[in-house]
């Protein structure tokens, strides 16, 4: 695995949140209890988390566990210790059947660490494949995040960046050397790369946006695997509202067939209050996928897109839908399935 130190991510002038303030921000006011190991490996240089927080809290009345790492402290790098306060946050959730929601803004490994830091990338892995297809793992990536950092985030189930984030396996100052190329972070790694490649689902504009996305999503999603069987599925805290100015679906579908409209029109008419949260809005654009809710419950919508290629079914489409299919299948959520495609 190649590992690259990254420089501390500066801090903007814009609505930056701090660690803390991030998981205060997820959980329900007064909900947040901080969780800690109670191991410090450096006394010398070490904060009490070792650059990382972790926590529990409820989201919406709900358990939800999470952590945030502090590019502060050493760049949000990892070491053992810093490892081991987010293996015990990961086991946790899943013992309690909870999910988790990881802020990520990390340079990756220690070097001086060695194998140490290594090896706690590797059972922070181990934790994230366990917990995969069991409960819900969101991760918001609230700046730079490197190497190792950029490895746990692909293995959960969605992935929220901020305009400010980035996430690459190796820096700009790598592929300088080694291809002659100057990139930015942003055209290496930014949003626009990852949300137009599918490695994001989520973007937003900034970390209280990034932790409002964040609650949303949790709204639509059950604790774990079994909830929705069990009668536990989570269900609107508003009441349902009207179809968008009460216009039936089939006035946003023109009657000729050479006529192009936009789907998403269509189910903004059928989910409660209009609302529909789409993911990887940016990739195989022909293809629409997101969570609404129909009579306060949670439903997943795949529609073709005619505004893009026809609504044509190409491999990129199809991936797309398949991956939010397989999702919606994990936790149990209905599908709402609109077609309109030449094939």
């Amino acid at each position: 695995m190649t590992v690259e130190a990254v420089p501390p991510q500066e801090q903007e002038e814009e609505v930056v949140l701090g660690p803390r303030e991030r998981l205060e921000a997820l959980c329900d006011p007064g909900t947040l209890h901080l969780i800690r190991t109670g191991i410090q490996r450096d006394a010398e240089r070490s904060t009490p988390g070792d650059g990382v927080l972790g926590g529990a809290g409820t989201v919406d009345g709900r358990q939800v566990f999470c952590y945030a790492q502090d590019a502060a402290f050493m760049g949000g790098s990892l070491g053992e210790a810093q490892a081991d306060t987010i293996v015990r946050v990961l086991s946790m959730a899943g013992r309690a059947g909870a999910p988790v929601v990881a802020f990520v803004e990390s340079a990756g490994a220690r070097m001086d660490e060695g194998t140490a830091a290594l090896g706690g990338y590797g059972r922070i892995f181990l934790e994230n494949v366990r917990l995969s297809k069991r409960v819900p793992q969101i991760t918001v990536i609230t700046g730079t995040s490197a190497g190792g950092g950029s490895y746990s985030p692909a293995l959960t189930d969605v992935i929220i960046m901020t305009e400010r984030a980035s996430m690459f396996l190796t820096g700009p100052g790598v592929v300088r050397e080694v291809m002659g190329e100057d990139v930015s972070k942003e055209e290496l790694g930014g949003p626009r790369v990852h949300s137009a490649n599918g490695v994001c689902q989520l973007v937003a504009a900034d970390d209280a946006a990034a932790v409002g996305l964040a609650r949303e999503l949790l709204g639509y999603l059950p604790q774990r695997t079994a909830a929705l069987a069990n009668g536990s599925a989570p269900r609107s805290q508003l009441e349902k509202s009207e179809p968008a100015s009460g216009t039936d679906p089939s006035a946003c579908v023109p009657e000729e067939a050479r006529k192009v409209y936009d789907v998403r029109d269509v189910i903004r008419c059928i989910a409660d209050g209009s609302r529909l949260l789409e993911l990887s809005a940016g990739w195989a654009r022909n293809m629409v996928t997101g969570f609404g809710r129909i009579d306060g419950r949670p439903v997943g919508f795949v529609a073709n897109q005619p505004r893009y290629l026809g609504g044509v079914i190409d491999s990129a489409a199809s991936e797309k839908a398949a991956r939010f299919v397989r999702h919606c299948d994990t936790y149990g959520i209905p599908l709402v399935v609109l077609v309109d495609t030449p094939g």
